[in-house]
């Protein structure tokens, strides 16, 4: 019995072995699958690399994926969907299970507040105590929440969590339907419309340098592994995008809305609640252990939050050197 040239190209196709990173172009570029968060800090490498022909100068050619967090990214990431991504410092715990591996740090994240209304007789973290809080559940306002517990002698157990997506958070404190709420910038802004003599109580840089919310870029495990050279030109370009947004901030904040299609107002002053550093100092930091302790930090913190049994050495999922070797090479 013969079948028809269509049945048979379809089993072929079966038959043929899937691969991680696709061969690429007849040009000879590289196809990598990347993933990203339509915001400042998660699209402002990717805005640069496009606008200024970083892809094509390492040989690389991008298929972007946008998502709306970390998490699934690095769950396409297991799946063998993606293989490269970015993670806020909220998902950090899941390479530290190793998910997958951190190849590059990114910007510090200096936007997240505890916030309370005025006049509500809240004066400081340990005036939460039996207090309802808004929270966005294992995000960097939740570590946030429980990091500034932890200094003023509480736990969680001490407060009313109460778990909200990041939206229902804005219009919750907005409504006074809970007494305080831990989120970030750029929300905090919108809430300040309809808020706008909220309190904050504590902030990201009152636990900085012990504790640090850095963004990442996140590897799937087989390619770091199996393909070091592409994970490196990926790196540099990382690298080479991360040195022109330290110098060129304004200009990046509105690459970054035009690369996303979104209002230039939205991005305005974006890079007020990020600490960006150079890859010159990244590769200091990254060489004397200082990023690896951020990662650690972060590690104990999702131990503390029940997200991991354990808190791993960084050298697992962090690897430095070959953030190190890229920045030399």
């Amino acid at each position: 019995m013969k079948f028809p040239l269509r049945v048979a190209a379809a089993a072929l196709a079966l038959l043929l072995p899937l691969t991680g990173c696709s061969s690429g172009d007849d040009d000879g570029s590289k196809a990598v699958r990347f993933g990203y968060i339509a915001d400042f800090s998660g699209a402002a490498v990717l805005a640069v690399a496009d606008k200024q022909g970083l892809w094509a100068k390492h040989g690389l050619k991008p298929d972007l994926k946008v998502f709306t967090n970390g998490p699934l990214q690095v769950q396409a990431l297991g799946s063998g969907d993606l293989d490269f991504g970015y993670i806020g410092s909220g998902a950090a715990w899941l390479p530290a299970s190793g998910k997958a591996k951190i190849i590059a740090p990114n910007m510090l994240g200096i936007a997240d507040r505890v916030i309370t209304h005025a006049g509500s007789g809240i004066n400081g973290i340990a005036d939460l105590k039996g207090k309802k809080i808004g929270v966005p559940e294992g995000t960097s306002g939740d570590m946030i929440l429980q990091l500034a517990l932890k200094k003023a002698g509480l736990t969680i157990k001490d407060v009313q969590k109460v778990t909200m997506d990041p939206s229902t958070v804005v219009t919750a404190f907005s409504a006074k339907q809970v007494d305080a709420a831990a989120i970030w910038y750029p929300l905090i802004d919108n809430i300040k419309k309809n808020v706008p003599d909220l309190v904050e109580l504590t902030k990201s840089e009152d636990f900085y340098p012990q504790v640090s919310f850095p963004s990442s870029f996140v590897a799937r495990n087989e390619i770091v592994k199996d393909d070091a050279a592409t994970t490196t030109k990926v790196i540099k370009v990382i690298q080479e995008a991360d040195d022109w947004i330290a110098a060129h901030t304004a200009e990046a904040e509105q690459l970054t809305a035009t690369f996303l299609k979104a209002p230039a107002e939205q991005f305005k002053g974006a890079s007020a609640v990020t600490k960006i550093l150079p890859t010159s100092e990244l590769t200091k930091l990254a060489g004397d252990g200082t990023v690896g302790g951020w990662y650690k930090n972060l590690a104990d913190v999702f131990v503390d939050m029940g997200k991991i049994t354990e808190s791993p050495d960084p050298g697992t999922y962090f690897t430095a050197d070959l953030y190190r070797n890229a920045a030399s090479g």
